[in-house]
């Protein structure tokens, strides 16, 4: 209870949960189990305010295209009432991986050895003691 009290990073916190559900309606939900919501009254700017409430560590790469579109008003209608036409070549979201167990790790990273292959015209450190 006291991580929804004080951390945002982890899920969403408990004022920002009952902010939402007081001012917003839910609009729908991702493939990634993160929530939607647009306020129900527009802003001074005369457009209304649109949120995400992520399932799990709040990673923004977790947003697929369509919801992507709609969060930043490129398209009016959210992928539940008006899904984005998908082309033969695109291929599935996956979100960004770096810092997770999951990255990859080719072969000469840290997490792989180290240790690279030689490749042709490759370089000589310098040392100062040469």
């Amino acid at each position: 209870m006291l991580k929804q009290i004080f951390t945002w990073w982890s899920g969403i916190t408990v004022g920002a949960a009952f902010d939402i559900k007081r001012r917003s309606g839910y609009v729908g939900t991702d493939e990634y189990g993160n929530r939607y919501f647009e306020e129900r009254k527009p802003s001074i700017e005369g457009r209304r305010r649109r949120y995400v409430i992520y399932k799990g560590l709040a990673e923004p790469s977790k947003v697929p295209a369509d919801w992507h579109g709609w969060l930043h008003h490129t398209v009016e209608e959210p992928p539940t009432k008006a899904p984005l036409t998908r082309r033969e070549w695109e291929t599935d979201h996956r979100p960004n991986m770096t810092g997770t167990p999951w990255a990859t790790k080719p072969k000469g990273s840290l997490s792989g050895g180290g240790q690279r292959q030689r490749a042709s015209g490759d370089y000589e450190a310098w040392t100062p003691d040469a």
